[in-house]
């Protein structure tokens, strides 16, 4: 836990301010300002966009009697995108535009989930753990 720690609050703003200061050398810093103010726009008003529609899809599934596991999931990534996108930085806004797109999420959302699993045999002593999707 701590190399992630070490990560995310060290290693990867000064991986921001790198890009940043690369960028600004190359299209000028007024330019690269505006990229970033930009990309943080268009970026919370799809996560607002996508947001809401998951909503929508929850509240449906719930409405159905379903359980909505993958889009609970769903919701935390695209608020997890809303603030990586809100973060000034290329780095942090090409990941929150990755989980923005669908098939990110998926990605994103079947990798913790073996994870998870993972981690529930290691501890559990589960031989095998089965797992069943809801869509």
């Amino acid at each position: 836990m701590f190399p992630v720690i070490v990560f995310l609050f060290i290693a990867l703003p000064l991986a921001e301010l790198a890009l940043l200061i690369k960028v600004g050398t190359w299209v000028g810093a007024v330019h690269t300002i505006l990229l970033v103010v930009l990309t943080a726009i268009l970026g919370a008003s799809l996560a607002r966009y996508q947001g809401i529609k998951v909503l929508y899809e929850i509240h449906s599934d719930l409405s159905q009697g379903l359980v909505p596991t993958d889009k609970l999931l769903d919701g935390v990534l695209i608020l997890v995108a809303g603030v990586m996108l809100l973060t000034p930085g290329f780095i942090t806004d090409a990941a929150g535009f990755f989980l923005l797109w669908p098939e990110g999420r998926r990605f994103v959302r079947e990798s913790l989930r073996g994870y998870f699993a993972q981690r529930l045999r290691e501890r559990s002593g589960v031989i095998d753990v089965q797992y069943y999707e809801s869509e």
